[in-house]
């Protein structure tokens, strides 16, 4: 497989022991001067000190990417995460939070028309979500997960929920897991211009969350 630029990212997946996870990564070529913040059971993604100007070349740069609602983890790429863990704690059905709240906030309207990307997984589940909506769609697929692999979705390139399978996700910890999705293994080892990640990690007790910048 060759490297290949695929924007922000999002998984859903199982690990080698079968823990669930949902994975998101920022991988930039314009605004590259990025962290991931925990908040408890939130994770925002912030400029780097210095950089806070740059909120105001992008208004999109800057968003709770990750949050973790009960027994449910999402992850996206902008300010949808909000909508969706709202939908989610109201109990609308996964499938609906991430149609509803898509649908809505539709596309980001900068001059690449990038689209939205989510992913959710709910503890004790076999399955995990993928949605977009693009300029020309709107997708929401569920996808079995097998120990072991996860499933990814981009902003380019691969934006349609599908098969993009990214295999060896052996992480044992969601410390282990940010390495991965960094570049640490699998597909994600060709993926380029990695600048922060987030994973979200089932444990006995629920998720366990951790960020780490590249």
């Amino acid at each position: 497989m060759e490297d290949i630029y695929l924007g922000r990212i999002v998984a859903v997946g199982r690990n080698v022991a079968g823990d669930l996870a949902a994975l998101y990564r920022v991988s930039s070529r314009s605004f590259p001067n990025r962290r991931a913040q925990v908040n408890d059971t939130t994770v925002s993604i912030v400029p780097k000190e210095g950089h806070e100007g740059d909120v105001f070349k992008n208004p999109y740069i800057a968003y709770n990417c990750a949050k973790i609602v009960g027994e449910t983890a999402i992850v996206t790429n902008g300010s949808h995460t909000d909508p969706i863990a709202e939908k989610v704690a109201s109990g609308m059905c996964l499938r609906d939070a991430l149609v509803y709240s898509l649908c809505v906030m539709d596309y980001e309207k900068d001059s690449y028309n990038t689209p939205r990307i989510a992913a959710i997984v709910r503890k004790g589940e076999t399955t995990g979500w993928l949605g977009t909506v693009r300029h020309d769609g709107l997708d929401v697929r569920s996808f079995e997960l097998k120990a072991g692999s996860c499933f990814y979705l981009s902003t380019y390139e691969h934006n349609v929920p599908c098969t993009h399978y990214a295999s060896d996700f052996d992480a044992a910890t969601a410390d282990a897991a940010c390495d991965y999705t960094l570049g640490g293994g699998g597909s994600f080892k060709h993926f380029t211009n990695a600048v922060t990640a987030v994973s979200l990690l089932e444990t006995s007790g629920g998720f366990a969350l951790a960020a780490k910048d590249a």
